[in-house]
């Protein structure tokens, strides 16, 4: 037989003989409905918590609170370390987290401080230069303003 002819369908090519498979045995017995065959199930827990990476929170001080570029800074390792936890460098992403942590928490501080400080200044600059208005005597805030000499 030649080896370019065409072999109908049905048919085994004679040239080949054909596999050895060895048949699977059926199970002896059936089950009723309703009963699955024996399985195990194992369930992994993890212990440790998942580790955060602060993105949000970096997002929202980068944007309103930016202290000396602080929350940027934070957002900059926040991204560090979600990468590292994707990798599965998990030391790696623990220390990007918390560096992170803390930038966020000096920049929150900082921006809150510098808020109070400005808040404070403005109230103390109203009062005073309401003080001077209201008064009588303009010379006795400025007395060498208005002086004539």
């Amino acid at each position: 037989m030649n080896t370019n002819q065409a072999v109908p369908l049905g048919q085994f090519n004679r040239a080949f003989s054909p596999p050895n498979y060895e048949l699977l045995s059926e199970e002896p017995g059936l089950r009723p409905p309703g009963q699955d065959p024996a399985s195990t199930i194992i369930s992994v827990h993890s212990s440790e918590p998942p580790l955060k990476d602060f993105f949000v929170w970096s997002v929202f001080n980068t944007l309103y609170m930016n202290f000396c570029c602080l929350g940027f800074m934070a957002l900059v390792f926040s991204v560090k370390a979600r990468d590292r936890k994707l990798v599965g460098d998990l030391n790696a992403a623990q220390s990007y987290g918390s560096t992170a942590k803390c930038l966020n928490i000096c920049a929150l501080i900082f921006s809150l401080l510098l808020v109070t400080l400005v808040i404070i200044l403005v109230a103390t600059g109203v009062i005073i230069i309401r003080r001077a208005a209201m008064s009588q005597d303009n010379n006795s805030y400025f007395p060498d303003l208005f002086s004539g000499n």
